[in-house]
């Protein structure tokens, strides 16, 4: 299908296309990109201009067909993004440039790898990317903004992108997943770590029990507005914690919890029967993600077993092989999370910011390899014969 009679067209909300028509070119394995969560964030006014996530999502149409789409939002800010670029933006400001606000292609709040470029079947990915390439370039000369930035893109996406504009900054990074490696379930997860780590883990759920906790899953409509608005109440005190307010709000959970039920799973930790901590999870055809956690309470162990052992053994049960349990690294190393590149694209209109930056890419680059190889060589399972 040739995109050269296709229509660019900017929707400034969600609203402005249907369910049905932006869902036919999301795939199932991740729920992060269908209409209902990203309109979700829109409705409950965590992501608005207000709060410095304006939406301008690209939408290329042949006729009444969309055919190709991509989130896009104007940014005053570099908040709830995990690529940080505040040294750039700090950089540029100091010479005189203005970096916000910039155009950023991702998922609010959401630093999960996977589908950003939307196309329908029978499209070329690369004609895709060349069109929806003008809107973005045009949005940028047009409103003087700064840079364009796609986050946690498929490898396949990133090479597509680049084949179009090889000026593109990519930005490596290391996020830590779990795989299943055939274990059956946990006790044969269990059977293929170092004696040391298997034992370090079964010390910690055993110290979880011996608090008097216990664990329940609660999934799809199972999940009622009690336990979401105790899970939230959970989420709210992690932010409150740090002395800052959480970035979304309980109106924008209520509505997954209407809207996309079959893809919630939420973890809950009792004593006394009452639930005190809890751990909400997200599924995909293949894929489990992990994305939010609190307590109410101080208990040795529980985020490990809440927010990993749980989910590893969710996927077991399920037939889920890769566990994804969010950003930053080290504790799930030793609890069997493997280093995983993540790859995301800059383009700066400054030609100054833009060797800058890129110089600095390259090098950290360097880094991050050599940190990711590092870390792979500390994974705790045995050797395999």
């Amino acid at each position: 299908m040739s995109l050269s009679t296709a229509k660019l067209a900017i929707l400034s909300s969600m609203d402005d296309v249907s369910h049905k028509r932006w869902d036919a070119l999301v795939d199932d394995e991740q729920p992060f990109l269908r209409h209902a969560f990203l309109g979700a964030l829109e409705h409950s006014g965590s992501v608005s201009a207000a709060t410095g996530w304006q939406p301008r999502h690209l939408a290329l149409w042949q006729g009444e067909h969309l055919v190709a789409a991509l989130p896009l939002y104007l940014k005053s800010h570099s908040y709830g993004e995990y690529v940080f670029d505040w040294g750039w933006a700090e950089a540029f400001e100091r010479a005189g440039g203005d970096y916000y606000p910039k155009a950023l292609s991702a998922v609010p709040f959401t630093p999960v790898p996977g589908q950003r470029l939307l196309v329908a079947p029978g499209v070329d990915p690369g004609e895709a990317c060349a069109r929806l390439m003008e809107g973005w370039q045009a949005l940028c000369d047009e409103q003087g903004i700064s840079s364009w930035h796609l986050l946690f893109a498929r490898p396949a996406e990133v090479a597509a992108w680049q084949a179009r504009r090889p000026d593109l900054i990519a930005r490596e990074g290391v996020q830590f997943q779990w795989h299943d490696e055939g274990y059956g379930d946990f006790e044969g997860f269990l059977a293929g770590l170092t004696a040391k780590r298997r034992k370090t883990i079964k010390r910690e759920r055993r110290r979880v029990a011996e608090q008097g906790i216990t664990l329940r899953r609660l999934e799809g409509e199972a999940i009622d507005a009690s336990a979401m608005a105790h899970f939230y109440r959970c989420y709210a005190i992690t932010y409150h914690e740090r002395g800052r307010p959480p970035y979304l709000n309980q109106a924008f959970f209520d509505a997954l919890r209407t809207a996309m039920p079959e893809s919630l799973v939420l973890v809950q930790a009792l004593a006394d029967g009452r639930p005190v901590a809890a751990a909400l999870y997200f599924r995909g055809a293949t894929t489990l993600y992990g994305r939010y956690w609190g307590s109410e309470v101080v208990a040795d162990c529980l985020h490990f077993e809440a927010c990993y052992y749980q989910g590893i053994e969710y996927c077991l049960e399920q037939g889920l092989t890769l566990f994804d349990p969010g950003t930053q690294g080290e504790h799930k190393l030793v609890r069997g999370f493997s280093p995983t590149p993540t790859r995301s694209l800059h383009y700066l209109a400054h030609p100054g910011l833009a060797a800058a930056v890129a110089r600095f890419c390259a090098e950290e680059a360097r880094q991050v390899a050599a940190y990711r190889d590092a870390a792979r060589a500390a994974l705790p399972f045995k050797a395999r014969t």
